[in-house]
Parts: C-alpha cells; structure tokens; sequence
C-alpha cells in the first residue's frame, strides 16, 4: 500500500473514532433524557397518586343498624349494605376461592403479574386492545381501583393503577389486601363485602358457608349483577362450578371433591320480608330524631349503632292487635268490591298474571292479592302465586252474599288472608278480606321509666308514613274528664263527693246558651264522682269545670303533658281538645304511678361506628299529683273497667283502670288503659275526619284494640297489683309552685 493510502485510512480511521465517540456521547444524552423524562413523568404520578396510608383510615359505607331493648335489629340505614369482617372472619374456602377466581398468584407477586400481563399484551395487540387488559388484573390492582374510585381504560389510569398497587404491596401484607378486597366488592343490589353477601344470599355468617357457598360469592364480583343467583340462576351455577374447577387447578381441593360440589343445587335464603315491617314508623321516628342531631352522612354512611327501648314481643302484639282491629271494624262498614280486574286487557293471560307481593314467600296468616280465575256456581277459583284455593259462601260471609259469584268475577283482584297452605298440591285455604280505609294508633309505655315500649303509626306504612301515634293531634273526648277531676281532687272533691246530673245551660262566647247533654240523653239526678265518671256523664263533668274554674283545668292539663292548644271554655272539661296517642298514654300514667309521670323515651344510647358514645339516657320523672290524689282517680279508673264503660276489659282478669273516649258525630275513638306496669293508648278513626257510624263510639271500636293487645302481652305473666299510696305524701312545692294549700269543701249546692 503506498504512503498516500495508508494517510487515507488513517484519516478514515479517525474520522470512525470521532463519530463513534460521538454516537456514545448522544446515546448518553439520550440515555439521561429518557430517565429524566422517565423520572418525571413518575414523579408526576406519584405526586397525584391518593396517598396510600389513607386505606388505614379508610371507611367505606357501612349499615347505621337501629337494635331494639333486647339489642334484636329492627332497622337499618345505609347507602351500602355492607357489614365488615376480619381476616380471621373469612373461612379459608372463601379466602381460596377468591384467590383461585381472581388472582391465583397472589402471595407469590408483588402487585403485578408480570406474565398474565404479558399475555394479555400479546392478546389485546393482536385485537388491537388496550394493554393489561382482561386475564392481567391481580387482587392489588383491583384494590387500586378502588380506592380511587375511577375504572376508565386509559393508559394514565393504569399507569397510576400499577404504581398504587406497587406502594399497597410495600405497605400492607397480603391478608390485609385480601381483607380489604373482601370487604370493598359489589356482590349484588346494594350488597358490598362477603358478609353482606353471605346474609343477603344464604342467610348465613361468613364463618358457617359452605364449600359450594364460598366459590358462589368469590365469583360474584366479576359481575354482581349477570351472577346474581336469585336472578340468573343457571350463570350463577355455571360461574360457581368455574371458580370450583379453578380451585382444583390450583389443588386448593381436590379434583373429587371439587366435582362432588358441583354437583349441589344452589340453595338461597329465602328473601327476608322488610325488617322494618316489624315497627316501620317507630323506625322512621328514630330516624327523624338522628336527623336532627346528626348529618345525614352519619346517619346513612358511617355506621352508627342506635338502641331503643322496643320491646319486639310487644310491638308484635300491637301491631296485630290494631291491624285485625281495623280490619273488623271495616268489615262492618260493608264489602266495596275488588281493588282491580288483571283480565282489563283482553289480551291478558291468566296462567302469566304476576303481582309483585307474590315475590315474598307466602305463609299462613299474610294477606295478599289473589286473582279470581274461574267463578262457578257456588264456588270460586282463586290463585295466589303458585298456590291455588276455592272459595265459598263460608269465606265471604262478612261480605253478606251468599255466593262467591255474586261479589267477584273472573280476573277481578282482592284481598285474601292465607289460612293454609300445602306445599305438597299446590292448594290453600283462603279467606276474603279488604284493607280498612279507617286508620288508628296504638303506643304503649312503660309506666315506672316512659320507656317505649310498642309504637304503630297506622294500618300500613307503605301506604302512609304519617306517623299518628307521634303526629295525629285528634280530639280527645272523654279521655280528657280525668283530668278535670284530678283538678277537682285537689280543690276538695273526693270519689264520693255528691254531683247534680240536671239539665243546665251556661252562657257561650256568642252569647247563645249553651246546653251540655249525656251520651245517652238522660240525666240521672244525684250521682257521685265515682259514678259520674265511671258512666262518663258530661253534664256533671261540665258543672265541676265551671265550679273549679276552667283555667284550673288548664293548668291541670298541662302538668299532664298536653301541649296543644287549650281553649279555656267549658267545652274543653268534655275533650273540646286534641293531643296524639303518645301524649295521653303519658298522661293516664300518673295514676298508676301515684302521682309521677315518667317522660316518654325511646333512645337508649347511640353510638358510632368505633362504639364511641354519642348519647345515653335515663328516665326523668316528675311529680304532677299528690300521691293520694292519684290513688283516688287510679280507683275511679279501675271501677271505669269493673262497672263502667270500659266492663270489657274485665275478661282479662287483671287489674286494669283506664277511659274511654268518643267524641261529637263520632269522628275520634279512644281508650286509655293501664296495668300497674303499662299504659297503653289506642285511637281509631279516619284522616279525613269523618263518621265512623252510629254509635261507633271509644268502647266499640278502640277498646277491643287495646283488649286484644295487652291479652297477648299479659299471657304467661304474673298477675300485678296496684301500689298503695303513703298517707303521708304531700304535693311538692314544685308542682304546686306554693305551701301545701288548704283543702276547701265544695258542696253540691254550688253546682249551676
């Protein structure tokens, strides 16, 4: 090679040295900018990212649950219906069933499978998808989710997903991943967590499921609502047996016994009827009261434990009691026909007809629609669900006919009550009946505390939330008359102080006389207070009113708890006044009390979700009457039951006072009763005021109510006595707001 050449290649040479330093230098510069873009963009997302030590503090929804005096739940709140467990609270069939579903390499990464998102990067490229598609996501990743609450498929939304599961990984161990995810899931129509779905589905406990239970709730959160059992049986039967085969791939179990598991029916719960079917407007009362105290967030969200003074034996028997009440009493007013005809459209079809009650399991005693669907002779076929029954004259006989034919017809709807049911033929017993228009309340309380006992509000809160044991202020009546005379006691008069029962007339505020007559229109002369009361006389009650001075009365009914208006007339010594059921069953207390009335209360104690106390309370009792005032009128009251207009009540062979009440064209029935432990108060009449009909007066139509009622409360208990006043006692100056006062006669010739 010559010089010249040998000088080219060295220049060559070089010139290859130079680019390739260079081209070393550039990839450097590359290299740095890359990581630093790289670094940035990570430093970008970090600083966005939700902080990961929030899921320490993190509440998701939870069930505010109202608990009764026996700590029973008789109601509950909430957004979500979701009941949180720990790890040792979920079975291990349940914890490998999830993983086997859902994420079988779960203790095994790190947050990511690095080779199911491979794969699914090679199969979502191949159908044009996105990355870390379907097959990719782990048990971390979808916990990821949803503590951000955000699902959209974008590459900044898993860039983010994949760096939170990175930090969740470092800073939580496995099982409290896992019981995080088990408790956050949608597992159904407002069911969240594996506990709520055990309860919702199978009635059950986490820790009492089954094998075949566990694979059906650990395949539900792919897709609560394609899964659903109690919809779609057979994809849910077909994704439990999945997560089976699935749990033997990975030898969680083995292949024999997976195979003899799915082989199992689906066996659900039945669906639970409202659990605030049980007390629905006292429930609601409680929660009217949360809601003034505390933010609805709270109340629905958060959890809160609230405790009442319920007592569920006893508010099933009110409700019962006043539910067959006013269904009797309806009865009487006659049959109005059937609610509705499902044969309207011609093109119906009997065999498909569905009404939405027969979604609840039926059982002997509910009351339901039925569907007429052939009427013979003297029969009628009926259907109710798939349950079919024949009627004759015998089951509408209330009705006055005397044929089924001639009340009802094919496709007409009605209400039925279930008698009997036979699973074996499909048949029933069924019994005509109609849902009353007249309405009612019943409340007792406890009388020593003014504990709650039962509280019903009206025949059917779906129908009316309208609360009128707490909210209906109706007329009184003759309810009132014990507290004019407790006003009277203490101005002199005694159970057998002499009255006039004689016609007289008192000058009225439009200058028109004003005459007070006698339920039954006869006066009887020279009666006692005894008698005047226990015959709920008027014209006597009216003429001790004006005697005493009808502003003592007044003042009088305020000691007792009426917070109305009190129109200082004579009228009001008759029940000229209106106050709600709750008010005068506190009021009727003092009596057996001797003289104490203990506020009404139905909030024991609520707290929140850590069980911090929020409040707690105790009865208050005050003085209202001397006990031996008390002691008197309790006497009147008890002879009211022995002898009077309340002789009824006798049957029960217990110690029992109370009043009834009825007032004008008789819109109001009323009767307040006691034992010497309770004191129960039960109205009846319509919204709308209107006549309950002739002679439909507090004796006939409320007080079987209160008889009914307090029969199945006092069944199997010891008999009670009323407590005997000391002679000593005396009115406090409190109640009295003077010195103990002296006692002045009034004699019957200063009666009008």
């Amino acid at each position: 090679m010559t010089a010249s050449g040998k000088k080219a290649d060295g220049t060559l040479s070089a010139r290859r040295d130079r680019l390739g330093l260079w081209g070393f230098f550039l990839f450097l510069a590359l290299l740095f900018i890359t990581a630093g873009l790289g670094l940035g963009i990570f430093l970008g997302y970090e600083y966005n990212l939700p902080p990961i030590q929030s899921l320490e503090d993190y509440r998701p929804d939870v069930i505010t649950s109202i608990y009764s005096a026996d700590d029973s739940v008789i109601g509950e709140f909430a957004v979500e219906r979701r009941i949180i467990v720990s790890f040792e609270e979920i079975p291990p069939y349940l914890q490998l069933a999830i993983i086997a579903v859902e994420d079988a390499q779960f203790y095994n990464h790190s947050g990511l499978n690095y080779y199911s998102i491979l794969r699914a990067v090679v199969k979502d490229t191949i159908r044009r998808s996105f990355p870390i598609g379907k097959g990719a996501s782990t048990i971390t990743l979808q916990l990821a989710r949803m503590l951000t609450g955000r699902y959209e498929k974008t590459w900044d939304r898993k860039i983010k997903d994949i760096l939170i599961a990175w930090k969740i990984e470092k800073r939580y161990s496995k099982h409290q991943i896992l019981t995080l995810y088990a408790n956050l899931h949608n597992m159904g129509p407002g069911i969240y967590g594996v506990a709520a779905a055990a309860d919702y589905y199978f009635g059950k406990q986490p820790k009492e499921l089954t094998l075949e239970e566990c694979a059906l709730i650990a395949g539900l959160p792919r897709s609560p609502g394609r899964y659903n059992p109690r919809r779609h049986p057979r994809e849910a039967m077909a994704r439990r047996n999945l997560v089976l085969d699935r749990m033997a791939d990975e030898r969680m179990i083995s292949l024999q016994l997976a195979e003899e598991t799915k082989k199992k029916p689906i066996v659900l719960a039945p669906p639970r009827r409202n659990e605030r079917d049980l007390a629905p407007h006292f429930v609601e009362w409680v929660r009217e009261t949360l809601a003034g105290r505390y933010s609805t967030d709270e109340i629905w969200r958060r959890g809160m434990r609230v405790y009442t003074t319920l007592d569920i034996r006893m508010q099933t028997a009110a409700r019962r009691a006043l539910a067959e009440g006013l269904r009797e009493f309806d009865k009487r007013t006659g049959w109005r026909g059937p609610i509705g005809n499902a044969f309207a459209d011609a093109s119906a079809d009997a065999g498909a007809y569905e009404h939405p009650g027969w979604r609840t399991p039926l059982r002997p005693g509910d009351i339901v629609v039925g569907l007429v669907e052939e009427v013979g002779g003297a029969t009628a076929a009926v259907r109710i669900g798939s349950y079919r029954a024949e009627i004759g004259a015998r089951e509408i006989a209330w009705t006055g006919a005397k044929a089924p034919g001639a009340i009802l017809g094919a496709g007409d709807l009605a209400w039925f009550r279930i008698v009997s049911l036979d699973e074996g033929t499909l048949s029933a017993a069924l019994r005509l009946e109609q849902q009353p228009e007249v309405e009612g309340a019943l409340v007792i309380l406890e009388n020593a505390t003014g504990k709650v006992r039962a509280l019903v509000g009206g025949y059917d809160f779906a129908s009316s939330e309208f609360n009128r044991a707490t909210q209906a202020m109706r007329q009184v009546g003759s309810t009132f008359k014990p507290i004019v005379y407790s006003a009277a006691f203490e101005q002199g008069l005694g159970p057998e102080s002499p009255l006039l029962d004689t016609p007289v007339s008192f000058d009225s505020s439009d200058g028109r006389p004003w005459s007070p007559r006698n339920y039954d229109g006869v006066f009887k002369g020279e009666i006692t207070v005894r008698q005047a009361l226990t015959e709920s006389r008027n014209v006597p009650t009216v003429k001790v009113a004006s005697m005493i001075g009808i502003k003592n009365v007044v003042v009088m009914a305020r000691r007792f708890g009426l917070a109305g208006p009190l129109d200082p007339y004579l009228p009001l010594a008759l029940g000229a006044c209106e106050a709600t059921p709750l008010e005068m069953a506190s009021a009727f207390t003092v009596f057996p009390n001797l003289g104490n009335q203990a506020q009404p209360w139905f909030l024991r104690r609520v707290e929140d979700y850590d069980r911090v106390k929020r409040e707690e309370h105790e009865p208050q009792v005050h003085r209202v009457l001397q006990p031996h005032h008390a002691a008197a009128m309790l006497g009147v009251l008890e002879n009211v039951v022995q002898n009077g207009t309340a002789r009824a009540a006798r049957g029960l062979g217990r110690p029992i006072g109370g009043k009834t009440g009825t007032t004008n064209d008789f819109t109001d029935a009323w009767f307040v009763g006691f034992t010497p432990s309770l004191t129960a108060a039960v109205w009846v009449g319509y919204d709308k005021t209107r006549n309950l009909g002739n002679r439909q007066s507090g004796s006939a139509v409320a007080l079987p109510i209160w008889i009914d009622c307090m029969r199945e409360i006092l069944e199997g208990t010891p008999v009670e006595r009323f407590p005997e006043p000391e002679v000593t006692d005396q009115m406090s100056d409190e109640v009295s707001g003077s010195a103990p006062y002296e006692r002045k006669r009034i004699f019957i010739e200063d009666l009008p």
